[in-house]
């Protein structure tokens, strides 16, 4: 497992290099402040360590401080426990962000309609939390699949440009899921508030950032993938509920996989062994209210329970 600039043998060291440190500098007196599931996960899964590694150049002190950032966000989000059931349901109803579609790569689609945000401080870690969901529900179905971000500002006004959400939207992609963002389109961009949008990012960030009119997104996605309003054929319409289908969208990327899904849903191992955990907790606390769900949203065998450890 060699990354682009560095031979497996050293990509073994500074993997072996970053586990050791991050043991003796950071958990040695502090461990309570990660999720124990995150520090686990990162002593035994070389493709993580792998991620931070590559996305900070392979220097091992940066990508100590990125894991520890991006720990202690997990935990203080309780991201291993986040499900649908869990998130205020009025953010899901917004609209403001789904995950629909792919790109010409292969790349999942996260669209951000921002004329469908409004800033509001009383609401702002709700919202936030709806944003961890949508990324950790892709990574868990997804490992491997990166993701581009589509802005789109088409319609918007003063009162939609959240400067600071944009900022935590960014911080996602910059610090707590590395090499997650594939790239990043602007449509229709507000150039001014875009300008200090570009002083928040890395140099490897504002490379994958651009700002295209609707005949250039084309270039990037198909129009079978893009609404109407962007030049597209696209005819899907965001409502909740439920959650848009993984792969309802039968257009395939030209030069990417896609996941076929059957037509009542199949939870891969992953993400099923993490509902199960969480409908366990949820028992122990008599609360399975996250589980109450009506059938025409999924429906699992109960023989399937009993394949789980």
């Amino acid at each position: 497992m060699a990354s682009a600039g560095i031979s497996e043998q050293d990509m073994e060291k500074k993997i072996e290099e970053t586990r050791q440190r991050f043991q003796n500098e950071y958990l040695k007196d502090s461990s309570d402040r990660y999720d124990s599931r995150d520090v686990d996960r990162l002593l035994r899964d070389d493709l993580l360590v792998d991620g931070y590694l590559t996305w900070r150049f392979f220097v091992v002190d940066d990508a100590l401080k990125m894991i520890d950032e991006s720990f202690q966000w997990r935990k203080e989000f309780r991201v291993n426990d986040l499900a649908e059931g869990l998130v205020p349901k009025w953010t899901f109803e917004t609209g403001a962000v789904y995950i629909h579609g792919y790109d010409k790569e292969g790349n999942r689609l996260f669209w951000f309609n921002v004329r469908k945000h409004f800033k509001d401080s009383k609401t702002v870690r709700d919202k936030k939390s709806y944003v961890a969901f949508w990324l950790e529900r892709h990574v868990v179905q997804h490992p491997d699949m990166p993701i581009t971000v589509v802005f789109d500002m088409s319609d918007t006004s003063l009162s939609n440009i959240d400067l600071e959400f944009v900022k935590y939207i960014i911080s996602c992609f910059k610090v707590y899921y590395p090499k997650l963002l594939c790239k990043s389109s602007v449509s229709r961009s507000t150039t001014a508030a875009w300008k200090i949008v570009k002083t928040w990012l890395s140099p490897e960030a504002i490379n994958k950032l651009k700002f295209l009119s609707k005949s250039e997104i084309q270039s990037y996605i198909d129009t079978e993938q893009l609404p109407s309003h962007m030049g597209g054929t696209d005819s899907f319409k965001y409502t909740y509920p439920p959650l848009p289908d993984e792969d309802s969208h039968s257009s395939i990327a030209k030069n990417g996989p896609c996941d076929k899904v059957e037509e009542n849903g199949v939870l891969d191992v992953m993400w099923f062994k993490h509902l199960t955990e969480l409908f366990r907790k949820c028992l122990a606390e008599n609360d399975v209210k996250p589980f109450i769900l009506s059938r025409e949203t999924w429906t699992i065998p109960l023989n399937m329970w009993t394949d789980v450890p």
